[in-house]
């Protein structure tokens, strides 16, 4: 993406009005249309330098006219995978140089990554070095929040914003341990939109009778679910608790847009999916151990499982056995097999064409996570209609991902500068700003 005098945006002119980060370096890139493999729309990219063999990241841009929207924002979900995960379940590294698991390499390289694409929010998953990533962004004009997981994990997920475009008007940090599910954590902040950085030109010659703009406000939540592939019990539970509170928090708020995004640890076509996307959900329909979708292979039989749609989550008509605490964790209630859905999410990725070179069916990304166990989907950002996706930074090709063996690699790491994520234990994935989404709010 192109940094411009007025900052950098995920999308065709007019140009955004972000302030450039300090230091941030002028690249060029290439526009071509492509035509979409998803949905027969006309998707723009643009590179981000080199090719995507190359493990090159590149822009793909919405066909849809969206002149008309006010406020434009780039956010990024990226699961940087702790220290000590990696040190734990290093036989998921096991083609990986030790010397790419470095924190003090990652770190700065995801640093310099990162300041590529001029974001405007970070939502980070599997931090165990707050301090560290406090430093190094604060330089860059931004500030952030911390939770740690409950119990003895010392991970946990931090949110930074730009100080010259949001203010902090309400933090709320969830510990889903109280309600039952297990010591994973979610953060909600209600982020207020300064003026200053609004798209609207503002008449100075106006009359100062007139009304002032009304405080725009945008909620944004960061999780990193439960990864038991055999729990989807607490899974449902933990995203049923967030989704809850933010519904909550929105409507006090007078319906203020909502974005969710985070390590989900569930894939494209799982239940728990299916549960951001409608109103209700049967449980009992689901086969609890099945219900994130989550399937591990040998590296081997990556093609064959991307060729033959083994991502899914498996259903049935017949209604699965589920014991009385079981649906109580999912649902909250006890003898309530129904979970209800407060807000209607839609995916970032779905919101913007790709072809099946990174892309699902569904447009959902093929992979987001690809470690020596496992390669597939579990990263998202999802957001409720009053927002809509300019732009995605697309994910690696399969066929690049099936070269490099994982990542992070020794040649990932020389050619593209960042090593960054590089998925995370036992299940994490490897998000590299997988999910970069600049969203507006309707005009």
């Amino acid at each position: 993406m192109r940094a411009t005098e007025g900052g950098t945006a995920p999308r065709e002119p007019p140009p955004a009005q972000h302030r450039p980060l300090l230091d941030h370096r002028k690249r060029k890139h290439q526009t071509e249309g492509r035509r979409s493999s998803v949905g027969g729309h006309n998707a723009k990219r643009r590179r981000t330098g080199g090719g995507p063999d190359n493990g090159a990241r590149q822009w793909v841009f919405s066909p849809r006219d969206l002149s008309s929207f006010k406020e434009r924002f780039v956010i990024v979900s990226y699961n940087i995978l702790g220290v000590e995960n990696a040190l734990k379940h290093l036989d998921l590294y096991d083609s990986i140089p030790s010397e790419c698991l470095s924190w003090d390499l990652r770190k700065r390289r995801m640093h310099k990554e990162l300041r590529l694409y001029n974001p405007s929010i970070l939502c980070f998953q599997e931090v165990d070095k707050f301090d560290d990533l406090a430093d190094l962004f604060r330089k860059d004009g931004y500030t952030g929040i911390y939770k740690q997981r409950t119990g003895e994990a010392s991970d946990g997920c931090a949110i930074f914003w730009k100080e010259k475009e949001f203010t902090l008007l309400h933090q709320e940090d969830i510990e889903f341990q109280k309600f039952g599910l297990r010591n994973n954590v979610a953060q909600l902040c209600l982020l207020k939109v300064s003026h200053n950085q609004s798209n609207i030109q503002v008449d100075k010659d106006a009359s100062p009778e007139i009304e002032p703009m009304p405080c725009r406000t945008l909620l944004v939540g960061n999780i990193h679910v439960l990864f038991n592939p055999n729990r989807g019990d607490i899974k449902l539970g933990q995203m049923r608790v967030l989704l809850e509170r933010a519904n909550t928090l929105s409507k006090q708020y007078g319906n203020t847009p909502v974005v969710i995004s985070g390590d989900l640890n569930s894939t494209p076509k799982s239940a728990v999916c299916q549960f951001l996307t409608t109103n209700e959900l049967d449980v009992l329909q689901y086969d609890r151990k099945k219900i994130s979708g989550q399937i591990e292979y040998p590296v081997r039989q990556m093609t064959y499982a991307i060729q033959h749609d083994r991502f899914r989550c498996m259903t049935s008509q017949q209604k699965f056995r589920w014991s009385e605490e079981e649906v109580c964790l999912a649902s909250g209630r006890r003898g309530c097999t129904r979970l209800q859905n407060p807000l209607t999410l839609s995916s970032a990725y779905q919101g913007v064409p790709g072809n099946l070179n990174t892309r699902d069916e569904n447009g959902e990304p093929l992979a987001t996570s690809c470690h020596s166990k496992f390669m597939g989907t579990v990263d998202y950002i999802w957001h409720s209609s009053a927002l809509v996706p300019v732009g995605v930074v697309d994910t690696l090709p399969i066929k690049v991902l099936q070269r490099l063996r994982g990542l992070p690699s020794k040649k990932w790491v020389l050619w593209i500068i960042i090593s960054l994520r590089l998925y995370g234990a036992l299940d994490t994935c490897w998000l590299l700003i997988f999910t970069v989404l600049a969203v507006l709010e309707s005009g």
